[in-house]
């Protein structure tokens, strides 16, 4: 039985609770962030729990670095579900990198869960319902409510035992080092570096945008940068500013007075008193752009050649010998091998497992149970 949750916001609290995690070989780790509600989508909690004890820490009122630099340990194993994003946040605001992740939503996808969420799992095999109640909620709040704390605690006090129930199962199907394997793929993933890619024009995301003229589509682009200025400031997540729909009406009404722009559609009264007159100048300088000085819409980003007609027969074969060992295997087709994996197999054309493994994101467990049916498919 744990004991009660401790709230962990002063450095004192930070070194007891890094004595304990660094005693533990098993710790259970969780990340809260405020994108939802917050410009920035930085890192708002960090949820851990040992066998014995469950610490909520506020990165935003102290260093976490030093009692977590625990989970870069290769000898502990490291409790996540859905561990993708939380190893980027760990990463990114911490310089944390997880090295021996155990994810068991990992787990459940490889054992054929029909619902691998962390609640339906915990219902499931713990017999555990969890609150939503603060599903939503802004966790870069502070003070954080006992009852948001203990909410937060939820997501790794019971990984633990769910880990144990899915790692036993596991074993018995001969699918540990499936899950292992994964995991590990995971961890490279979310360390790799990459080359970061330019920014999509914005006005990608409206379908209206390919229709309208190039004085429209400006003043869009002017409009979501004071939009993002505005959220920046107020350190509120954009939509929270004034929605894509609203956006798009402020340009198609083209406002000139505080009153016009009152009556766009969703416009909160309180910008319109406070910003108002922001936006207005925005629009104007727009209007005041020659049209050597629009912008039209985007050109359509260079990709990859279309696959030949071969590559695509290629493909289609995979696809099908892939989705009937997903079915033998009870498993998700994505799971068992993704579309864009096949493609890239599609167009290397190996001849053995050897070329197989090489074709990147292919793991040896899929060439293991897949290889031979994937090298028949593109005879």
């Amino acid at each position: 039985m744990q004991r009660a949750t401790s709230y962990v916001d002063t450095p004192e609290q930070a070194r007891t609770a890094g004595r304990s995690i660094a005693a533990a070989d098993t710790l259970a780790v969780d990340c809260e962030a405020a994108g939802y509600h917050r410009y920035s989508d930085r890192l708002c909690l960090v949820q851990l729990s040992t066998p014995q004890r469950t610490f909520v820490l506020d990165p935003l009122a102290v260093d976490l670095t030093p009692p977590l630099k625990a989970l870069e340990s290769p000898q502990r194993r490291v409790l996540m579900h859905g561990a993708a994003y939380d190893l980027r946040l760990l990463r990114r605001d911490l310089d944390i990198r997880v090295a021996r992740l155990v994810d068991t939503q990992v787990g459940a996808a490889l054992l054929g869960e029909p619902a691998v969420g962390l609640q339906a799992l915990l219902e499931k095999h713990l017999g555990i319902r969890v609150s939503k109640r603060f599903q939503k909620a802004d966790w870069a709040r502070r003070p954080l409510s006992a009852e948001m704390v203990e909410y937060a605690a939820g997501d790794t006090r019971y990984l633990h035992r769910l880990a144990a129930i899915l790692g036993e199962r596991l074993r018995e199907a001969g699918r540990m080092s499936w899950a292992e394997e994964e995991c590990a793929w995971l961890v490279r993933n979310a360390s790799s570096s990459g080359t970061p890619e330019p920014p999509a024009d914005p006005v990608i995301r409206f379908r209206e945008a390919r229709r309208m003229r190039p004085r429209a589509l400006t003043a869009l682009r002017a409009v979501i940068g004071w939009r993002d200025a505005v959220a920046r400031e107020l350190d509120r997540a954009p939509f929270r500013v004034a929605s894509d729909a609203t956006l798009l009406e402020v340009v198609l009404r083209s406002p000139t007075s505080l009153h016009q722009l009152a009556r766009v559609r969703g416009f909160p009264a309180r910008f319109v008193r406070s910003r108002g007159e922001s936006l207005l100048r925005v629009l104007e300088k727009v209007d005041r752009l020659t049209a050597a000085e629009l912008s039209p819409y985007p050109l359509p980003a260079r990709t990859r050649a279309r696959p030949t007609p071969d590559e695509e027969a290629a493909f289609e074969r995979l696809k099908s010998a892939r989705n009937r060992v997903a079915h033998e295997l009870s498993l998700d087709r994505g799971r068992v091998m993704a579309n864009n994996v096949l493609r890239a197999v599609a167009v290397a054309n190996p001849r053995n497992l050897q070329e197989l493994l090489a074709v990147e994101d292919v793991r040896e467990w899929q060439a293991e149970v897949l290889g031979e049916k994937l090298l028949a498919a593109m005879k």
